[in-house]
């Protein structure tokens, strides 16, 4: 999944960093977990992990990837679904689910009426973030996923689970250059595409990891970590409105919308890393609150905190080391100084707490 600030590609860097300056541990805390590829990585090396994001599409993506440590069985599901002849006879539980999806019979639902051209024909500017048959598939998908959990036919794990194959499946056919504040003028090859909802891979570290949907300032004093790592937003734009159709189709709650876009509201959802004041204000709030042996701050070179406020902020509780390597930009920037400008610096801020 495409997102801003994913740090996918450079983990096995900010990895080695860390080992290289004895940080280590059992337990990890993902105070911004966003797409929760951090929190995969380190679930994978075996360290119990704690998870938070505000916004709710992470938060199923949490609960799929990090909460869960089980394969899911879909034991009431598989014996009511039909099956199709053509269905691989070794597939998995979810495999099959899946496919099942994938063949139902799109219908015109939220998605649909909102976010694709025919479905908004009434509007004064079309909206095209979808064809009109993958906007009836997406809702269609939805709908039975959310029937199926209402019918107590499925478990939480696995209607989040589901929900996390839907979330992971959006982005490559939409309609967009990343992300979702916008939409192209014209359509985009992989927006053509027939819509095929992809399944995705589970991992079980017997740890008990636990994951939140919440401010992650309320979860200060709640967890007590080896390593506290943050990978806030670093400029002015927030993540709600970048990813508010996913936001939309995670929950499916039909928000009203504005402008031509089909915003939903997410006053609620305000990052106070967005602002260079406030900022700095919740950075020192959690080096000071927090419970942690190790924090990381993971943030951009192009970042509305300036690196001396930072090293100013962290050093008046423990030792302080800065570390930073030239990684390439998010594609969807390219404009502006992007476009001459094809890389940043990811700068790794590493706080030893004095005890």
């Amino acid at each position: 999944m495409r997102y801003i600030g994913n740090k996918e590609n450079i983990l096995d860097k900010i990895y080695s960093i860390l080992k290289e300056n004895n940080i280590s541990g059992k337990t990890f805390f993902d105070f911004f977990s966003g797409t929760a590829n951090v929190s995969k990585f380190f679930k994978e090396k075996n360290y119990q992990v704690f998870s938070s994001d505000i916004l709710y599409l992470s938060y199923c993506l949490q609960k799929a990837y990090i909460e869960n440590n089980e394969s899911p069985k879909f034991d009431k599901l598989i014996e009511i679904i039909p099956k199709n002849e053509f269905d691989n006879l070794f597939a998995t539980p979810l495999e099959t689910v899946v496919s099942y999806l994938n063949s139902i019979k799109g219908v015109e639902g939220f998605i649909y009426k909102n976010y694709t051209p025919t479905g908004t024909e009434n509007l004064p500017r079309q909206r095209m973030y979808f064809i009109d048959e993958n906007g009836k598939r997406i809702d269609a998908i939805r709908l039975k996923i959310e029937d199926w959990k209402n019918q107590s036919l499925i478990s939480e794990n696995e209607y989040f689970i589901l929900l996390a194959c839907l979330i992971e499946t959006i982005g490559f056919y939409s309609n967009v250059a990343g992300v979702y504040a916008a939409f192209h003028k014209s359509w985009d090859p992989r927006a053509l595409k027939p819509l095929t909802m992809r399944t995705i891979q589970l991992l079980n570290n017997n740890q008990k990891n636990i994951v939140y949907n919440d401010d992650s300032m309320n979860l200060l004093d709640k967890i007590d970590v080896d390593i506290l790592y943050l990978d806030p937003p670093y400029n002015e734009r927030q993540y709600a409105p970048n990813y508010h159709i996913l936001e939309t189709i995670a929950k499916y709650d039909a928000p009203e919308l504005r402008g031509v876009t089909g915003m939903r509201d997410y006053s609620s959802q305000k990052s106070r890393f967005c602002n260079q004041n406030t900022a700095l204000e919740d950075l020192d709030k959690i080096a000071k609150t927090a419970k942690y042996k190790n924090l990381v701050l993971s943030y951009n070179s192009e970042g509305i905190m300036p690196s001396d406020r930072i090293i100013e902020t962290l050093k008046r509780y423990g030792t302080v080391k800065l570390e930073q390597f030239e990684y390439a930009r998010f594609k969807s920037n390219n404009n502006g100084l992007a476009r001459t400008k094809k890389t940043v610096y990811e700068q790794l801020y590493i706080l030893k707490r004095e005890v």
